[in-house]
């Protein structure tokens, strides 16, 4: 474990403090369509603590992606190369079909250009990095609005909820968790024992999951029950 020496103010005997040790660089990749603006970032968060620029272009190399968007330039083109990471996006005006395709590429957070200083620009790293999403008001209320569209118009239709799942799935997951195996389940819900089976084996093969303890864990650790 490292750490320092302090003196005892008029002693001779050393105390020692431990020095916390520092959280991993998060790895950051700059895209822009415009080079010169791209250019200016990196110069700006290269050096800068607590951040690790990366190649945009490595495969899963970023844990966060800055971009900023330009007028007359198709968004969802710059957003192609890291579908994992989470987005914070720079941009002055954004129309909703922009911003939905922000949501569709991972955005926490929306940075107005007007704002986007080097230390602005680090807070919002932090945050997208560690969750915290960060919306300005004007487009926090168009963005609700067309979640509630989209479950009224889409979702609801198809007896799905916002969460990925549908209503049944949620019922099942939520009382495996608790405990009940399949034939209990089916006597809460009055349903057979084969109609618990295919729902579990449907949401298990759309989600990609092994089996029904790795199907509450996800569900828990995505919040989804």
């Amino acid at each position: 474990m490292s750490s320092r020496i302090a003196w005892a103010e008029g002693g001779n005997r050393p105390r020692l403090h431990s020095v916390p040790p520092r959280r991993p660089a998060v790895r950051v990749a700059i895209v822009a369509a415009d080079p010169f603006v791209r250019t200016g970032i990196l110069a700006e968060l290269r050096d800068k603590p607590g951040v690790q620029v990366v190649d945009a272009r490595e495969d899963g190399g970023a844990e966060v992606v800055l971009a900023v968007a330009e007028a007359g330039r198709e968004l969802g083109e710059l957003l192609t190369t890291t579908p994992n990471a989470r987005l914070v996006l720079v941009a002055e005006d954004t129309r909703p079909a922009e911003l939905w395709t922000a949501v569709e590429h991972g955005l926490v957070v929306l940075v107005p250009r007007a704002e986007a200083t080097t230390a602005r620009l680090l807070q919002a790293i932090a945050d997208a990095h560690a969750g915290r999403g960060d919306v300005p008001p004007e487009q926090l209320g168009p963005l609700l609005r067309g979640l509630s569209r989209l479950h009224h118009d889409v979702l609801a239709p198809r007896d799905l909820t916002l969460s990925g799942l549908s209503r049944r799935e949620a019922d099942v997951l939520r009382l495996l968790a608790e405990g009940m195996d399949t034939a209990e389940i089916a006597a809460e819900m009055t349903y057979s024992e084969r109609t618990v089976k295919n729902i579990l084996h449907s949401l298990l093969s759309r989600l990609g999951l092994r089996n029904r303890t790795h199907a509450v864990a996800y569900a828990l650790r995505e919040g989804m029950i």
